[in-house]
């Protein structure tokens, strides 16, 4: 069966990959992995090497590298689509139906991450549900694929319905966003039932504006309990038209003890859906303050999509042209994005080392290291996180440490390390597969471990209230006026 695959959008190579192994990952259009942290979010960097290489010597446009990379992955998903679905079914029984079945299931058997398959027998549950579950609709294939990719248990191996495939592409192409503004991710309670829990709202959106906070635990959308929902189902529910409102019962902890919760509240919290635009980098020079000479340039990141690399680069030759004698990156509530942006501004921090590991069930499968391009690689760095950083921000924070490039502040981030890939079906519907874990320099797990820093955040005083204590603002003015006023602030974050 030859499978067309559409292209996204073009990319960039951001940087030199050293295969362990031969690679068993199909690539999706243009060569991309995408990396998904929650609804409407995703990473992507390149796969397809001789593009890469090509990119490296500088002698292709983007659109020149994007073009071939999509055509060669694009003929090489089809054959594999084609000659490799295993044993042999017997063709008159099979329709159109169940060849889309096919392709979602053989999307999952060359990348899947585990290969045990959560202990299905895959190539038997295909044979099974080919022969025995009926496909005589679009939709019951789609309840088909949706009931395979339950077995695995992996609420980020999902399936997406042409709509919501389409949806996910445009949120990657746009800097305007309709919805609550919240990422969500899973944990799991004390006795094993999975809760949605938001890693962070997004900043600026209708959720951070109305008080809701990383850690929080979704209960209920509009009174109805989400209980049992997956993910995705709960992202669902809160989908809705600009300018409606939908009422989130929340669970807040009201109390930790080493990192246990003590207690908790129940709140509801009325969030009026809008259209908002993600500014991804803030930046300024902050004026040293009475006394002292040093200078800190704060960067702003709220989150990685096509322009925050871009965006970074500009911010940092502001802060060389100003004469910045400190650089501080704030990463909080960041939940991270397009994976190549953490490789891209890792690198303008570090001249030599490794980025970020890339692993599957195999061990190592791709080694991301920087090639000498640092704009900044020896100034003071010092890096903000918090509970609701995680992904590519998990992946930049845990490189520029182990590096020992940058002191790390704040709390112990989200910790979520998977990879997924997004494999587009033949109708227009995709399935996304997780494909690998992220590991940091020092090869250490970032999935539900995080990136621990090396001291909490400092606090300063307060102009408005003398005596009392503030804690860091996250936003650039509101930063530097802090920083301008506290002379003792600048050791505590660069000492």
């Amino acid at each position: 069966m030859l499978v067309c695959l559409r292209p996204l959008h073009p990319t960039r190579s951001f940087g030199r990959s050293q295969n362990k192994k031969q690679q068993k990952w199909p690539t999706s259009t243009n060569g991309l992995l995408y990396t998904l942290r929650g609804p409407g979010e995703h990473s992507a960097r390149y796969k397809y090497r001789g593009a890469a290489n090509r990119a490296r010597r500088g002698t292709q446009t983007t659109a020149d590298i994007a073009n071939r990379s999509f055509f060669a992955a694009a003929c090489c998903l089809a054959l594999s689509l084609a000659l490799e679905l295993g044993p042999a079914l017997p063709a008159s029984g099979i329709s159109s139906n169940n060849l889309l079945f096919l392709e979602a299931w053989r999307a999952v058997d060359k990348a899947y991450v585990d290969k045990t398959f959560n202990g299905v027998t895959w190539f038997k549950y295909r044979e099974d549900t080919v022969k025995r579950t009926p496909m005589d609709s679009t939709e019951q294939t789609y309840d088909a694929i949706r009931k395979m990719l339950a077995k695995l248990d992996d609420p980020f191996t999902r399936f997406l319905e042409p709509e919501k495939y389409a949806s996910l592409t445009d949120s990657t192409m746009s800097a305007n966003v309709t919805g609550v503004g919240i990422e969500m991710a899973y944990l799991k309670d004390d006795i094993g039932n999975e809760i949605p829990v938001i890693v962070s709202p997004v900043p600026g959106g209708p959720a951070d504006m109305g008080g809701v906070l990383p850690m929080d635990t979704i209960v209920a959308v509009d009174g109805s309990s989400v209980k049992g929902f997956s993910l995705y189902e709960v992202a669902d529910v809160l989908q809705g038209p600009p300018n409606s409102k939908v009422v989130l019962t929340l669970e807040r902890a009201t109390g930790m003890n080493q990192e246990n919760i003590l207690g908790t509240t129940k709140i509801n919290v009325t969030l009026v859906r809008q259209t908002y635009l993600i500014v991804p980098v803030q930046a300024k020079l902050c004026e040293p303050a009475p006394g002292t000479v040093r200078r800190i340039f704060y960067i702003r990141l709220s989150t990685f999509n096509l322009i925050s690399g871009e965006k970074v680069k500009e911010a940092l030759q502001l802060g060389l042209r100003e004469g910045a004698d400190a650089y501080l990156l704030d990463l909080r509530s960041n939940s991270g994005g397009l994976f190549p942006g953490a490789l891209e501004i890792a690198k303008y921090f570090m001249n030599n080392g490794t980025i970020v590991y890339i692993s599957d069930s195999d061990g190592v499968r791709d080694v991301f290291e920087a090639n000498g391009t640092a704009l900044v690689p020896d100034s003071p760095l010092t890096i903000l996180v918090d509970k609701g950083t995680a992904s590519a921000s998990e992946v930049l924070a845990g490189a520029l440490h182990d590096n020992g490039r940058a002191r790390v502040l704040g709390e112990t981030t989200f910790g979520k390390g998977l990879i997924q890939t997004v494999v587009p079906l033949s109708d227009g519907s995709a399935v996304s597969v997780t494909v690998a874990r992220y590991q940091t320099p020092s090869g250490a797990s970032i999935n539900k471990v995080g990136i621990k820093p090396d001291g909490p955040l400092p606090s300063a005083s307060s102009d408005a209230n003398i005596g009392s204590s503030v804690e860091l603002p996250g936003t650039s003015e509101a930063f530097c006026s802090i920083v301008s006023s506290n002379p003792e602030l600048y050791a505590k974050l660069f000492s």
